[in-house]
């Protein structure tokens, strides 16, 4: 029996370089055999074809089985096993069921057929092939590289998109932060997503007669946080236009109600989220000298002139449109009288939950409290830049737990 074995660069593999490869681009044309061949021809093709590491078998053009070439070789040189198989027909050693996939079979198909037929599919390849007929041998590590470079195109569209959804964030949260460089002479104002976007917002908006400021930390972060950013965002601006800044409680308590409706977390609504945002809303009344501020587990941090620590005024327990947030639920209203030279700061959990140190816990608010009273006499930017500096020292080699928003100011 004479046979030609022809040979298209089986060292070669393809470069798939189109939006949507199917299994037909992983195809690799390659030496085949007929069940006439003898294991004799086998072993002399794997011997002139060292880089060949399965041998398909065909009828009629027709793939039958798969010749795994080192399970071949380790068969055939036991004692006496090719003196009794070299002259009989090659399906002797065959895989008669290796993975066949037609060649429009997409690769996202491909993975979950090679993913079913177990290891050998990975090991030994698959056969392709194209209205029935042979068309190449496809390899695993083939699959993978296009798989990993699919989702590496596809990771590359979506921070594509984040990266321009950051730039919509910051343009939404710059329009507050030129109001807070115009209205105060000496405050700071730190917002630093956890990811490229993030689930905290703050806005600030003056007024003839003083001003108003939010910090706001909405459920998660990353894009789901964003998201909801949005829609609480848009919720506090409906809620300023409809009752004006002078009631940071009822606003609470508007929000609160908007972001239910938004969300269908309203009672009984079945709902199948639970997301809302925790919270401080302050309003100033300027010829007063009088802060007003409701909290929604956002406490505020006061220092006055010549007082020895900083006190915490507390914030109500009871987060802003969650699902089991009551629709009538209120805010408390509370009042402070501030003298020249009180220091107010407030900000998200991100920065006080924030693993770090030795003992891998918490900054937490005392340690808060000890960078205030330490550097009170700086002037509210640099005290900023000095926190967060002492809050990176801490923090070490260890991962950013949360995003974080840091609003805070001094009384001329």
């Amino acid at each position: 029996m004479t046979f030609t074995d022809t040979l298209a660069a089986t060292t070669s593999r393809p470069t798939v370089r189109f939006a949507q490869p199917v299994a037909g681009d992983l195809a690799v044309a390659c030496v085949s055999v007929s069940p006439e061949h003898t294991n004799a021809q086998v072993y002399e093709i794997f011997g002139r074809h060292r880089d060949l590491s399965c041998l398909p078998i065909l009828e009629d053009g027709r793939p039958i089985g798969l010749i795994n070439r080192t399970l071949f070789l380790s068969q055939i040189s036991k004692p006496f096993h090719k003196e009794l198989f070299e002259k009989k027909s090659c399906i002797a050693f065959m895989d008669k069921d290796p993975l066949v996939v037609e060649a429009a079979t997409t690769i996202e198909q491909l993975a979950l057929l090679t993913v079913e037929s177990g290891e050998k599919a990975l090991a030994d390849g698959f056969l392709v092939t194209e209205r029935g007929q042979f068309k190449g041998l496809g390899y695993g590590l083939d699959l993978m590289r296009v798989i990993a470079e699919q989702q590496a195109e596809r990771n590359r569209h979506i921070m594509q998109s984040i990266d321009y959804a950051s730039v919509i964030q910051r343009s939404m949260l710059n329009v507050s932060a030129t109001a807070l460089a115009r209205c105060l002479s000496d405050a700071c104002l730190i917002w630093e997503p956890r990811d490229t976007v993030g689930g905290d917002f703050y806005q600030f908006c003056e007024f003839p007669d003083g001003w108003f400021a939010a910090v706001a930390d909405c459920t998660g972060h990353g894009v789901p946080g964003a998201f909801l950013t949005l829609i609480a965002y848009s919720e506090l601006k409906q809620a300023l236009d409809k009752l004006g800044p002078r009631d940071p409680a009822r606003l609470m308590s508007e929000v609160s109600l908007g972001i239910k409706s938004a969300l269908g977390q309203m009672e009984g609504a079945g709902s199948a989220s639970n997301d809302g945002l925790d919270a401080a809303f302050l309003w100033f009344d300027a010829p007063a000298r009088r802060l007003h501020y409701a909290g929604a587990r956002t406490p505020l941090l006061l220092l006055e002139p010549g007082q020895a620590g900083v006190e915490i005024i507390d914030a109500d327990r009871l987060g802003l449109g969650y699902a089991d947030t009551p629709g009538d639920a209120c805010w408390t209203a509370k009042q402070i009288e501030l003298r020249p030279g009180a220091l107010l700061l407030t900000c998200t959990d991100g920065l006080i939950d924030q693993v770090g140190g030795p003992k891998s816990i918490a900054f937490g608010k005392r340690r808060l409290r000890d960078v205030l009273v330490r550097h009170r006499d700086l002037p509210m930017p640099e005290l900023g830049a000095t926190l967060m500096r002492e809050l990176s020292d801490y923090q070490g080699s260890q991962l950013r737990r949360d995003d974080l928003t840091l609003f805070g100011f001094r009384l001329n």
